[in-house]
Formats: structure tokens, C-alpha cells, sequence
């Protein structure tokens, strides 16, 4: 969660799992836009032999919609290849890592970037260079150093990076699927003998897989560099796929598979925690297989929240208005603009990521928005407008600002009569930047150097 393990098929291939998406004008460098894409949730950082790795089967893109019908306008395509040095080992590394090109490191990755638009197929990179995983001090004694030497600078100010990153997505997972027994509120659970807690980050001392690219914003929307907030062309919907060969012929006793046929979709991820916690377990499967174009048939998930329904019962007289908002079966439609649509103008002062009137889970940002000298990790609820949902920034508390939305905090945006429940603006998972152990950068790639096998402490 935001995306991790979120439907019951992609739960069991989690390389072609999508986890995270991030859309963000770059704070460092405001000319451009970041575009972040993360895989391979949940990693414990001390998994070898076979240390994480990109498929080279698969197909990841990132995806850009910039005319508003939820269809891929310029997608990033990445394919990787994975060399081996010595297949008489069964070790990653023989020696000390000290560079990319290291003879002590046996199992590389390498990748093309292809950037796909209405011109055709234009290859950005070939033979692009992964680090490898952060092993410990004896293997990759200079991480750091081994990352930022896989920071590729390409034609046309364009920055690439692939590989692993500590996970920057921070969540309490152990209280959300416990019937949605925040800890910071589990005192007034329907079902709680406890009183209140902290929250615990449950990906806390764990790593995933990034594929980061730094583009110039002009490259997104196909005419030129938007500077009116106000106008709608400056506003693009980003949204990540996997992908696999449609037939996998499994060799017999070979321990080799050959894959044949098309490329179809079998992840995706535009706003976070969409397919997690609004689509039911009977189209999740399906959603991550269809484009977002076709995402009207899931509006009714988003105008009639599961979670909405559950918050009053799970936590009796909290939530009254919320309440009486559900007994109306008022459609959210709050909820249906900030997901599928944007935000159109007039709702919040000096704002909007209007897409149109095409529904599509789609990640907005207006580009012509600044980064914030100070940002608030509430986005927009804390008034920031370069945060979330205005695109999405690695620090953003988006399990906050979500559940706050689906506890009415958002719904006088359409309709000034409501008045929200004092616990909509405060309900959280307790959980914060505070509570990762390895910071983010202020430069790109922007997350973390990813944990040490040999250094992660224990949970």
C-alpha cells in the first residue's frame, strides 16, 4: 500500500508489481519534471543470493497524458538485460564493489530507454548501467558513490536512473488491515481494548526498485513550456504500467522460459491507494489490466467509498455527518474530481489540474505550479499546492491526505453547506518522514540510499 501487493494476481509477481508513482516539478532543477516509478515492494535488503532485480522480461513504462483522454501521449519505456561474468559461482560479488564496471561484481543490469510518441520510437539510452543492490560494507563499501555514478546524463537535459532505492512510502500497515484500527485513534475503535498509540511504519528498514527520469517540461506536453497556472494544457496525467509477453512457454526440465506474443498490461498505478483500498477484490484484477481511458466503469467505487461507509460504524459518533453524508447517497463527488477528472478552476484559490471531463485514474500535475519553499507533506489540505494531489512528491503523507478525503474533509470543495466531522481533518495513520531511518535527497533521484543487507537492524 500505496500499491503494495494491492491485487490478488500482481501479489505474486512482484517484479512487474507497481508500488509507487511520483509526479513532481523538480525542486533543484524547476525547469523540469521527475518521474518516478517504483517496483518490487516489501524487499528485505539482506535477500541473497539472488539480490532484487528488474525483470528482463518485462516492460515498465511511464506513461504521460497531456490532451486529457486518459490515453498515453508519451510513454518512457525501459527494457532491461542482465549479464553474468562467472556462472560458476553462486555468489553476486567475489570481491569488494568499487565501481559499475567492477570484475568482482558478477550479475549485472543494463537497460534501454526508448521514448515512444506520436513521431514514433526515439531511443534515448542503450546499455544504461543499474548499481547494484547495497549489500554491506565489505561489498558496496561507497554506495552512494556506485548510485550516483548510475545518474545518467542524456541528450537533451534529460536524467535517468534505475535501481534500488530505500522504500520512501511510509504506512502503517499493521493498523490499517486491522479493520482499520488507526493506532492514533484506536481508542475509539468499535473493537479497541487499547488505548492510543504511535504509529509504526511498516516499511520501515525496507527497499524497492526505482526507475527515475528528469525531464525538461516541455518534453511532456508537446508544445512548448507552461507557465499559467491557469490554463489547462499546462496540466499532464502520469500514470505507470508493467507488462509481459501475452504466452510464456515453460521449458521442461530446462529451467529456461521463452516468451512469445504481444505485450500486455498486468499492473499499473496512477493515484495512490486507487486500486488498493477503492476498487473492490472482484475488479482488481481487471483494473490492472485495462488503460485508464476506460476507467468510467469504476466511478461507481469512487462515488460510493467502502472505506466512507465504514468509517462511522468502526468508530460510532466520530464520524455523524460523514454519516448522514452516506445515508444520502450524495455520489462523492469531491472524490470524483480529485481521482478521475482533476480539479477544476474556481474550487480552490490559484488552483486547478483540470484534465476534463474524461474520467481516468490518472496522477495530475500542473506544471506551471512551483515547488513550494516550504512544502507541507498535506499537499493541498495543508495548502501547498505543488503537493499531492497536485502531482505527488516522495515526502507527501498520502495515507493522510486519502483518508482525510474519504472522511469528508474534501467535500465542501462541492458543496459549502457541509460541514466535515472535526476528526476528518486530523484522522491519519501515524505515521511520518520522521519515522524513516534513511532521508530522502534533495537532488535526483530524490529517495533514499536503499538500506544494507549487512546493516539493516531488525524490525
Amino acid at each position: 500500500m500505496s500499491s503494495h501487493r494491492e491485487a490478488p494476481e500482481i501479489s505474486k509477481d512482484p517484479v512487474a508489481d507497481n508500488t509507487d508513482v511520483y509526479a513532481f516539478v523538480s525542486p533543484d532543477n524547476p525547469d523540469t519534471v521527475t518521474l518516478i516509478a517504483n517496483y518490487i515492494g516489501l524487499q528485505g535488503p539482506a535477500g541473497g543470493p539472488n539480490f532484487y532485480e528488474f525483470g528482463d522480461d518485462v516492460l515498465y513504462s511511464i506513461n504521460v497524458d497531456n490532451n486529457g483522454d486518459g490515453k498515453s501521449d508519451v510513454s518512457y519505456q525501459f527494457r532491461f538485460n542482465t549479464k553474468v561474468r562467472n556462472e560458476e559461482t553462486f555468489l553476486y560479488n567475489v570481491g569488494p564493489i568499487a565501481s559499475l564496471s567492477d570484475k568482482n561484481w558478477n550479475r549485472r543490469q543494463f537497460y534501454t530507454l526508448t521514448r515512444v510518441d506520436r513521431h514514433g520510437r526515439h531511443v534515448l539510452g542503450r546499455g544504461l548501467a543499474c548499481p547494484p543492490c547495497n549489500i554491506g560494507p565489505l561489498s558496496t563499501p561507497n554506495y552512494a558513490g556506485l548510485a550516483q555514478a548510475a545518474v545518467h546524463n542524456l541528450a537533451g537535459h534529460i536524467k535517468v536512473f534505475a535501481g534500488q532505492r530505500a522504500e520512501g512510502f511510509y504506512v502503517d500497515l499493521g493498523s490499517v488491515f486491522d479493520l482499520l484500527d488507526l493506532r492514533p485513534f484506536q481508542q475509539l475503535h468499535v473493537g479497541s481494548m487499547l488505548g492510543a498509540e504511535p504509529g509504526v511504519n511498516a516499511t520501515k528498514n525496507l527497499n524497492v526498485h526505482s526507475i527515475a527520469i528528469q525531464v525538461p517540461k516541455s518534453d511532456l506536453t508537446g508544445w512548448g513550456t507552461p507557465t499559467d497556472p491557469a490554463d489547462r494544457r499546462s496540466v499532464v496525467g502520469v500514470y505507470a504500467t508493467a507488462s509481459r509477453n501475452r504466452v510464456t512457454v515453460r521449458h521442461n526440465g530446462q529451467g529456461e522460459n521463452v516468451d512469445l506474443g504481444p505485450f500486455v498490461q498486468v499492473s499499473r498505478l496512477g493515484n495512490p491507494l486507487f486500486n488498493e483500498v477503492i476498487v473492490p477484490l472482484g475488479d482488481k484484477d481487471r483494473w490492472n489490466a485495462v488503460t485508464p481511458d476506460k476507467d468510467a466503469q469504476f466511478a461507481k467505487y469512487v462515488a460510493h467509498p467502502e472505506v466512507s461507509g465504514l468509517l462511522p460504524g468502526l468508530y460510532p459518533g466520530v464520524f455523524p455527518n460523514l454519516a448522514k453524508l452516506n445515508a444520502s447517497k450524495k455520489p462523492r463527488a469531491d472524490l470524483l474530481a480529485i481521482l478521475l477528472t482533476g480539479i477544476p478552476s474556481g474550487l480552490i484559490a490559484g488552483f486547478q489540474n483540470f484534465t476534463g471531463t474524461h474520467q481516468a485514474d490518472l496522477l495530475r500535475l500542473n506544471m506551471a505550479i512551483p515547488p513550494a519553499a516550504k512544502p507541507n507533506i498535506d499537499g493541498l489540505l495543508g495548502g501547498d499546492l505543488a503537493g499531492f494531489p497536485n502531482g505527488r512528491r516522495v515526502a507527501d503523507d498520502v495515507v493522510a491526505i486519502e483518508l482525510r478525503a474519504l472522511a469528508g474533509a474534501t467535500y465542501p470543495l462541492v458543496d459549502k453547506s457541509f460541514t466535515p466531522d472535526g476528526a476528518a481533518s486530523v484522522v491519519d495513520d501515524g505515521v511520518t518522514p520522521a519515522d524513516l531511518d534513511i532521508p530522502y535527497l534533495s537532488h535526483f533521484p530524490y529517495l533514499g540510499v536503499p538500506h544494507s543487507g549487512f546493516r539493516t537492524p531488525s524490525s
